[in-house]
C-alpha cells in the first residue's frame, strides 16, 4: 500500500528506533507547549501560573478523550496495513477522523459554556479565577484543531511515517515558542496571550496534516478526510479507543480532586505545584510514551500477521530502553528537585513547594514507565481493557489515600505520597496481568 511501512519483516531494534524517536520527539515537542507557556506565564507570577494550571488539568483531559481517536487509528489502521486490506485502512481513517471532529465540537462547546462553574471547583481566589476562565475558553476553541491532529498522529503511526507528526508538530512548538513572549509581554495580554498563542499553533498544526494527506497525498491518492459512519468500523474504533479515553479521562477527574485538595492544604501554591509538577514529569512520560506507542503499532502489525517472535523480543528490546531512562528521571528528580523546578518558576516558595512534590513522585519513575511500556503490548493486540482496568482502579485509590494521609497531619507530601504509591502499584500490575495472560493472549511456544 502506497506510504505505509511493512514492520513484519527487518531488524527490530532498527526498526523500534525508527518509531520510537519521531514520536517520543513528537510528544516532548506536545508537552513543550505547556512548559513554554509555564515558563513564560511564571515570569508573571504564581498567581498566573496557578490560573493556567488550573485549566491544565482540563486540556489534559480533553488530550485523553482525543485518545479514543489517537489509539483507534493506531491499532485499527496498523491491524488493517498488517492485514494487507487497503480498503479497511482508508475507512478506519476516515472513520476516526470523523469521530474526532464530532467529539471535539461536543467537548469544546461544554468547556466553553461551563467555564465559570468549572473553574470554581478549585475553589481559587477570585481574580485568578477569572484569569482561568478566560484561558479556558480561548483554548476550548482550539479542541477541534487538537483532536484532528491526535487522529492524524496515529494514522502516521501506524504506517510507520511517525517523522511526519514530528516535523509538523516541530514547526507549530515554534510557532508557539515564538507567539508566547510577543503576545504575553510585548503585547501585554498575560495569560490570554498564551491562550491565543496556543490556539495558532494548533490550528497550524492541524492545517499541515490536512496538507499532507490532501495535497502531497503523502498515505494515499485519493483520501476522503471525513466519511458517513459505518456500524462496523465506528464499533471496532470505539471497543478500541474508549477504554483508553476513558482510564484517562477518569485519571484527568482524580486530578481535578487532587487540584482541589492542594488548593485546601496550599493555597494556589499547592495547585501549582501539581500542575505545574505534573508538566514536569511529563519528560519520563512522554518518553515511555514514544516507546509504547511505537511498541503498539510494531505490536499491531506483526499481531496481525502472526509473527509473535516478532512480538515478544520488541517487548523485551523496549523494557530494557524504558529501564535506563526511567533510572535517570529517578534520580534527577529526587536529587535536583528544587533545581528543575525553579527553571519554571523562579519564585522561591514556589520552588520549595514544587521541589517536594518532584522528590516524593521521583520514586515512582520507573514503575510509571513499566506500566505504559507494557500498555503499548496490550493496546497493539488490541486489548485495551486491562490497562484500563489497572490505571481506574490504582487512579482512584488516590483520593482516599490522599485524604488520609492529609488527616495523618502530612499536609501537601501526603498527597503527592498517594500520586507515587499508586504509580507503583500500576506498574507491578500491569506487569504480572501480562505475564499471567501472555501465552493465551499471543498464542505462542516459549522459545
Amino acid at each position: 500500500m502506497k506510504g505505509t511501512k511493512n514492520l513484519t519483516q527487518g531488524p527490530i531494534l532498527k526498526q523500534l528506533f525508527t518509531l520510537a524517536m519521531p514520536i517520543m520527539a513528537t510528544s516532548f515537542i506536545q508537552m513543550a507547549y505547556s512548559l513554554t507557556d509555564r515558563a513564560w506565564v511564571g515570569r508573571i507570577g504564581s498567581e498566573a501560573i496557578a490560573a493556567v494550571g488550573s485549566v491544565g488539568i482540563l486540556t489534559w483531559m480533553s488530550t485523553s478523550i482525543s485518545l479514543l481517536n489517537k489509539v483507534g487509528s493506531e491499532v485499527s489502521v496498523g491491524q488493517a496495513i498488517g492485514a494487507q486490506n487497503e480498503q479497511a485502512t482508508r475507512a478506519f481513517a476516515s472513520h476516526n477522523l470523523t469521530l474526532s471532529l464530532l467529539i471535539s465540537l461536543s467537548w469544546g462547546a461544554l468547556l466553553f459554556i461551563f467555564a465559570t462553574p468549572i473553574i470554581s471547583i478549585y475553589e481559587l481566589e477570585p481574580h485568578i479565577a477569572k484569569m482561568a476562565g478566560e484561558y479556558l475558553r480561548i483554548i476550548a476553541t482550539a479542541f477541534p484543531f487538537v483532536f484532528l491532529s491526535a487522529a492524524f498522529t496515529g494514522i502516521f503511526n501506524a504506517a510507520g511515517r511517525s517523522k511526519i507528526p514530528f516535523s509538523i508538530n516541530g514547526i507549530g512548538l515554534i510557532t508557539n515558542m515564538i507567539l508566547d513572549p510577543l503576545f504575553i509581554f510585548g503585547l501585554n495580554w498575560g495569560t490570554t496571550g498564551a491562550a491565543i498563542a496556543t490556539w495558532l499553533a494548533e490550528a497550524t498544526v492541524c492545517i499541515l496534516f490536512i496538507y499532507q494527506l490532501k495535497q502531497k497525498k503523502i498515505l494515499w491518492d485519493d483520501f476522503r478526510l471525513f466519511t458517513t459512519l459505518k456500524k462496523q468500523y465506528t464499533h471496532h474504533i470505539l471497543k478500541i479507543g474508549l477504554p483508553v479515553a476513558v482510564l484517562n479521562t477518569l485519571f484527568a477527574f482524580v486530578n481535578m480532586f487532587l487540584g482541589r485538595t492542594a488548593t485546601e492544604q496550599g493555597g494556589h501554591l499547592g495547585l501549582m505545584a501539581l500542575t505545574t509538577g505534573g508538566q514536569i514529569e511529563a519528560i519520563t512520560w512522554n518518553t515511555s510514551q514514544g516507546f509504547s506507542t511505537a511498541l503498539s503499532a510494531f505490536v499491531a502489525q506483526n499481531y496481525a500477521a502472526r509473527q509473535i517472535s516478532r512480538v515478544l523480543k520488541a517487548y523485551r528490546t523496549t523494557l530494557w530502553m524504558t529501564f535506563i531512562f526511567g533510572s535517570f528521571c529517578t534520580f534527577l528528580f529526587i536529587c535536583y528537585g528544587n533545581e528543575i523546578f525553579s527553571i519554571f518558576v523562579p519564585e522561591k516558595a514556589a520552588y520549595e513547594t514544587g521541589g517536594v512534590f518532584l522528590r516524593i513522585d521521583g520514586y515512582s519513575q520507573l514503575f510509571m514507565m513499566l506500566e505504559i511500556t507494557i500498555q503499548g503490548v496490550f493496546y497493539g493486540m488490541g486489548r485495551t481493557m486491562p490497562p484500563a482496568v489497572i490505571s481506574v482502579t490504582c487512579n482512584y485509590l488516590r483520593i482516599p489515600m490522599a485524604l488520609l494521609f492529609v488527616s495523618w497531619g502530612w499536609g501537601l507530601p501526603g498527597i503527592w505520597w498517594s500520586i507515587s504509591i499508586t504509580s507503583t502499584m500500576k506498574g507491578i500490575i500491569c506487569l504480572i496481568w501480562f505475564i499471567l495472560i501472555k501465552k493465551k493472549a499471543l498464542n505462542y511456544q516459549a522459545v
